[in-house]
């Protein structure tokens, strides 16, 4: 180095922030979004209700639309909170990453969990469920609609809040294994009331859980299992469909 020359500046690259970089407190915030959002679908519903009655009274309208709001309100809200304490994109974040190992296994793992899941509940005497989808699907266009929510859209919402923001959290603090359970066990408890909170069927939906949990853990890709949970769905509605094809034969 000459006389009178500045001495080079070190160059230090900036450490990435630890995985996942939001914590137990993020998720309080989430959860506590969840009582406004539906008190403002109920009431949102309730008002286009009174407006177009002929629309918005028809049972597949209004209640997969006040679920689809809550939806659009609690990813709103869990964006904004991403943007504005940590400065990170939503879905980056919770790695909704395309394409992923094993993408092949992912898809066909849905239906042969499904027959697995079934064969089992079979095999646990499992009791049979009125459906909550019942009443909802009159015409074809019903019928598509209530597919593209238990296909698409339920399967998207669950897996980015169970396997893409609260998983990550608890295999950090205890461990795959735990976090695995627990988010596999809230996920069966939130489908509690739909089964009539028969524990045949919330041992099956908690253990179809735990291996969405596996397998996002494994691809790293929340969209992996979201992909395994799609087909897997698909699976029992086609069933569905089949089975009770002669109560709606117009319909289909």
């Amino acid at each position: 180095m000459s006389p009178g020359e500045a001495p080079p500046v070190e160059q230090h690259s900036e450490d990435p922030p630890a995985y996942p970089f939001w914590g137990y407190e993020d998720v309080g915030i989430f959860v506590g979004m969840i009582l406004p959002a539906v008190i403002v679908s109920v009431l949102v519903m309730l008002g286009l209700g009174k407006l177009w009655p002929a629309v918005f009274k028809l049972p597949s309208i209004e209640s997969l639309g006040g679920q689809l709001l809550i939806y659009l309100l609690l990813f709103g809200g869990l964006r904004q909170l991403f943007v504005i304490r940590y400065d990170e994109p939503l879905f980056a974040s919770l790695r909704w990453t395309f394409p992923f190992p094993g993408i092949w296994a992912a898809i066909l793992g849905g239906p042969l969990l499904a027959i697995s899941v079934g064969t089992i509940g079979m095999l646990l005497n499992a009791p049979v469920v009125r459906n909550p989808f019942d009443g909802m699907m009159q015409a074809r266009w019903e019928i598509a609609l209530v597919g593209v929510f238990a296909v698409i859209l339920g399967p998207l919402a669950e897996e980015l809040v169970f396997r893409g923001f609260v998983l990550p959290i608890l295999a950090r603090s205890v461990g795959p294994i735990i976090g695995v359970a627990v988010t596999a066990l809230a996920f069966a408890l939130l489908h509690g009331p739909q089964y009539s909170w028969s524990w045949q069927h919330i041992l099956l939906v908690g253990s179809a859980g735990g291996v969405f949990g596996w397998i996002r853990l494994r691809t790293g890709s929340t969209f992996a299992a979201f992909l395994t949970h799609a087909t897997y769905n698909m699976t029992f509605f086609a069933a569905f469909l089949l089975q009770n094809r002669n109560a709606f034969p117009e319909a289909i």
